[in-house]
């Protein structure tokens, strides 16, 4: 089945760090997938015919980068599940701890430490790591004989003012797609940092058929979401992105070339998933600045 729901991240040194993913990442690749055009507007002048998109793709799961500066940079409140099952390694647990390990030393070279890597209750050998570019990722050696889930799965953070709140928007994000649910959820046993009894210490939801997981905060966080981290969705026509549209923003502020932020403050793009045509057509680029929500018969 297609991918129908992309993570974005805001970022620098597109390429570059495109490039870093493949090279550390197992069954990952990059791939520059579009350029700014050269008659851009006067403030994107440093862009003009610079990349503008990169594609990662890590295990079939595939991740855009998008070229933009410095204006955002991800947070710890969008992370990456790496999921090493020994099954994915001929039932060979000392092959998947191997390949841990070795993912691990590459993201925290020039990264961040979050959570050291070492034995937890739910976990032989878990860890949480900010590389350099600002991307979180949580690898994590997981039980065989669990059931199967995919090698990346996003996880969103409710933090801040939207902490307490992760169990009502993966039931809410469910609401909005065929083939979700959500699945298994772990409570706080008790008042943990800002999440109360009952918070999500860690849950997972299924959307247009693919995992994320989410969790409140049980430690106080400098931010929550921002535009570092954005969820692109593939839309079928204009129906389609009118109804999510209208569901999702929730900040006219926010609304621009695409983008929303709902009630969360989590970001989305909302796009057509024949977008990447669109945007090879006369002046496709200036329609998109002028645009709030993407009307396709504009382009």
């Amino acid at each position: 089945m297609a991918q129908k729901i992309v993570p974005n991240l805001w970022c620098d040194r597109a390429e570059e760090a495109g490039a870093f993913y493949a090279s550390v990442l197992r069954n990952a690749s990059s791939e520059t997938t579009a350029h700014y055009p050269d008659d851009v507007p006067d403030w994107q002048q440093e862009f003009a015919g610079q990349p503008l998109t990169v594609d990662v793709v890590i295990d079939g799961f595939r991740i855009v980068l998008i070229n933009a500066g410095d204006a955002f940079r991800p947070n710890p409140t969008v992370s990456f599940m790496l999921n090493f099952d020994p099954l994915q390694f001929g039932s060979d647990a000392d092959a998947a701890k191997a390949a841990l390990d070795e993912t691990w030393a590459g993201f925290s070279e020039g990264g961040r430490v979050l959570m050291p890597l070492q034995e937890y209750p739910f976990s032989p050998r878990y860890g949480w790591v900010e590389d350099r570019y600002g991307t979180s990722w949580q690898l994590m050696l997981t039980d065989p004989d669990g059931d199967p889930r995919p090698f990346v799965i996003p996880q969103l953070m409710f933090a801040r003012d939207v902490t307490g709140k992760a169990r009502e928007a993966a039931e809410f994000y469910a609401s909005l797609f065929e083939d979700s649910g959500v699945g298994f959820v772990a409570e706080y046993p008790e008042q943990t940092g800002p999440a109360a009894a009952g918070d999500v210490m860690f849950g997972e939801v299924r959307l247009a058929g693919q995992w994320f997981s989410m969790m409140d905060s049980g430690a106080e966080m400098e931010s929550s979401f921002t535009n570092g981290v954005s969820l692109e969705v593939l839309c079928d026509g204009q129906a389609e992105i009118d109804r999510l549209w209208e569901a999702l923003s929730a900040d006219p502020e926010a609304e621009q070339c695409g983008w929303l932020a709902d009630h969360y403050g989590l970001s989305w793009q909302i796009i057509p998933a024949e977008m990447g045509e669109l945007m090879r057509r006369p002046g496709a680029h200036a329609t998109l600045i002028s645009q709030k929500k993407i009307v396709i018969d504009d382009y």
